[in-house]
């Protein structure tokens, strides 16, 4: 009897991580149908990560109403996971719900005017129900701002030369002259606060997060050499007014995370961890994946990128370890997915059957990826098979 591991992360626009990994499923178990299914979804800290912990953890969601990425109020939530029944545990704050990209129009995409606000009001929002922790999930952000409107909700205040508090976005920041922290809320400095990035993110340099996340964003080569020198300037003058600091914010690991907000988050103290550290270890991934005959993982687009901290390089790697293979589905195969072998990927394929319009592709994701896993398993025993021949 085989036993395989499903664990995919979500695909944008289409399904979630826990759809990803059902439809999956129900591919593997038409080529095999006695077969043992372990399902994992995965989050990143991106889209559906306080829903998905709510949901593992025996938490709840708190509907709430902010800022959103372009300044327009956006309907959002927060976690509240309890560390006993009635007792106030961790909040889970996912930027993604109140600042990611999906909430930024097609029309509107400018990262030097975007604002990470709304992740500030909620994190005020979960101090107010009594959390003594807060978990910051960085993902999916439309946001550019290091994190500048997420310290102006908290409460400290961004001025320019003039005396005069700056306006959203990360554009602005070139203009920063200090910043005055004494109205910063002072329920913080006896707040737990943890961010979850991905570590390979960091702030300014060659691959500073304007550089390579900018025109993903939006922003025209002007622009994104503008909001590399406001992030390069917001870094000097965050040390300068609220260090000394424990992290470099200019190269720190995960400094870059979110369009910035990694760093200013960084800046009031709070830990940044590396997001599979955070949201991988309490499934006992490892454990769940040594004792599988095959590993199928999944994301929308595999390409360069999905080595330097994406779910299926992360899951390729501790198969790799227990010599377990890995199979990748992903909706697109992008530039550089040839790379994803080095983390331990065995095999890739595309889900898509033939060319079809994007609308299509998004809302019948579940039927083709269940199809594609169909696919590949019966490829993969049609190689075992030859190989017990031979």
């Amino acid at each position: 009897m085989y036993r395989f591991v499903v664990a995919p992360s979500g695909m944008k626009e289409s399904l979630s991580a826990a759809e990803a990994a059902e439809a999956i499923a129900e591919g593997l178990l038409r080529a095999v149908p006695d077969a043992v299914v372990d399902l994992l979804p995965l989050v990143d800290g991106g889209e559906g990560t306080a829903r998905a912990l709510a949901a593992a953890g025996g938490g709840r969601l708190v509907p709430r109403l902010a800022t959103g990425p372009v300044g327009d109020p956006v309907d959002t939530h927060f976690a509240l996971l309890p560390d006993a029944p009635g007792a106030p545990g961790t909040a889970v704050v996912e930027m993604a719900a109140v600042a990611g990209l999906a909430l930024v129009p097609a029309g509107r995409r400018d990262p030097t005017a975007t604002t990470t606000r709304g992740v500030g009001e909620l994190v005020r929002a979960a101090l107010d129900t009594g959390a003594r922790q807060v978990l910051v999930g960085c993902g999916d952000s439309g946001t550019s701002d290091g994190g500048a409107g997420a310290l102006q909700a908290l409460g400290a205040r961004l001025l320019d030369a003039r005396g005069r508090e700056l306006p959203p976005g990360g554009g602005a920041l070139r203009r920063l002259a200090r910043i005055d922290p004494t109205g910063l809320d002072r329920r913080l400095a006896t707040t737990e606060i943890t961010v979850a990035v991905n570590p390979h993110n960091v702030l300014c340099g060659p691959r500073g997060v304007a550089r390579v996340f900018g025109p993903q964003k939006g922003a025209t080569p002007a622009q994104t050499e503008e909001l590399s020198a406001a992030l390069d300037h917001w870094a000097t003058v965050l040390e300068r007014d609220l260090g000394p600091l424990d992290v470099d914010l200019r190269t720190g690991p995960g400094t870059g995370a979110s369009g910035g907000l990694g760093a200013g988050l960084a800046a009031l103290g709070a830990r940044l961890l590396p997001r599979f550290r955070v949201f991988l270890d309490h499934l006992d991934l490892d454990a769940r994946i040594a004792g599988a005959d095959l590993v199928v993982t999944a994301e929308g687009a595999l390409d360069g990128q999905t080595p330097f901290g994406k779910i299926p390089g992360e899951v390729a790697r501790r198969a790799r370890a227990h010599g377990v293979p890995v199979l990748a589905l992903a909706g697109t195969i992008g530039e550089g997915a040839r790379e994803v072998h080095l983390t331990g990927v065995d095999a890739y394929s595309g889900i898509l059957p033939a060319p079809v319009g994007l609308p299509e592709a998004l809302a019948r994701g579940g039927e083709f990826l269940a199809d594609a896993a169909e696919r590949a398993l019966r490829m993969v025993l049609i190689g075992s098979r030859l190989a017990a021949r031979a």
